[in-house]
């Protein structure tokens, strides 16, 4: 059944022969030649194994359905139909993961990603809802096993926190995350309010990918400022103490960057490097993509102060995708890092209606 799906044959045959190509004496006498079909035997052996997968579901379930229907003992059929609901429930789980992958084609969807939160104008309230958004990344980050770092974070002066700049590696980070760019719009009854009153928050999700060595990127020392400062936070010895901390300034677009998460100044100006080339790929990236669209005004990309999502707390509890118009009714999964049925539902709009826009909102102010 799933070699329908997978082409398995061409898949293994591709697989050997890049094997050949690796075992090559020679292989790595051109190094960007070789990291090239060391990405593709990756695919390769990606596509086998979900073939394999796949079939090994198919043969557990069959068999399951077989002995379900021999056993006589009720005590044990329910048993087994207990298994088989597990194996059915895991096979979608996969298959639903395998879909999402599929959706993922674009140039920068297989990058690390970066991605900077801002809350929104409101004061305490938005700081707070900036850092229950910090919160559902981080969870969701821990939740497919990726890593992430926050490599600078600035705290609100009561609650909350005024800005914050996560790094996300893992496969297909940026093609995963690129979606939630945005902004991102809260309604609950405010903790910070004595008066226990509505409020309606909000906070800008900003994702850009982490430009990898073999996009070059050309930065002229010239054109840079660099700034070392106390780092904030816990930390150990180096911490607090001595100018750990980078802030590099690219003057001629006067992007701003800063890393502080290491000890050492040197690493987090490697981190600051990293970031900068990252910003002024997508700046560069953004400026294309302007002069295109100038040639086709219907084409409308979701520009940084679209409202993508609402997530409302009161009167009701139901968090709106208004792109998609996907809905969930339980907001503490979704806050505690649930968000990839939103990731899911966003990809497969786009790929079947090209280029969304939020629309305006239709539920409670």
């Amino acid at each position: 059944m799933s070699g329908v799906f997978f082409d398995v044959p061409q898949y293994r045959a591709k697989l050997k022969g890049l094997e050949e190509r690796v075992a090559d004496p020679n292989f790595w006498s051109n190094q960007e030649a070789a990291q090239a079909v060391l990405r593709e035997r990756k695919r390769a052996e990606e596509q086998v194994g979900a073939a394999d997968k796949m079939d090994a579901f198919e043969g557990d379930i069959e068999a399951y359905i077989g002995l379900a229907k021999e056993e006589t003992n009720a005590e044990q059929k329910n048993d087994l139909l207990k298994e088989l609901d597990k194996e059915l429930n895991s096979a979608d789980a996969y298959i639903s993961e395998l879909e999402t992958q599929t959706l993922l084609s674009g140039e920068n969807d297989h990058l690390n990603a970066i991605m900077t939160i801002k809350p929104g104008a409101g004061g305490t309230e938005s700081q707070d809802w900036a850092s229950i958004l910090l919160r559902m990344y981080l969870r969701w980050a821990e939740r497919r096993g990726f890593s992430a770092s926050v490599l600078d974070e600035t705290p609100g002066e009561e609650a909350g926190i005024k800005s914050a700049t996560i790094q996300f590696v893992g496969e297909n980070a940026m093609g995963l995350l690129n979606g939630e760019t945005g902004v991102h719009r809260l309604v609950r009854i405010s903790p910070f309010d004595q008066a226990a009153r509505r409020h309606t928050s909000f906070a800008s999700v900003f994702v850009i990918p982490e430009i990898d060595d073999r996009i070059e990127i050309n930065i002229k020392p010239e054109d840079l400022r660099v700034d070392t400062f106390r780092s904030g936070g816990a930390g150990g010895q180096n911490v607090n103490k001595v100018e750990t901390a980078v802030r590099i300034t690219h003057i001629p677009t006067n992007t701003v960057v800063a890393c502080q998460i290491e000890r050492s100044q040197h690493k987090n100006r490697d981190l600051a490097m990293k970031m900068l080339r990252s910003k002024l790929y997508d700046l560069e990236v953004r400026k294309r993509q302007a002069e295109t669209d100038k040639l086709d005004e219907t084409k409308m990309d979701i520009s940084f102060g679209s409202q993508i999502r609402s997530y409302v707390m009161q009167p009701y509890r139901m968090i709106k995708d208004h792109r998609t118009k996907f809905e969930v009714g339980d907001v503490d999964r979704v806050l505690d890092g649930d968000i990839d049925p939103f990731i899911r539902s966003y990809l497969m709009a786009k790929k079947t209606r090209g280029k969304l826009t939020a629309e305006p909102d239709d539920d409670v102010e």
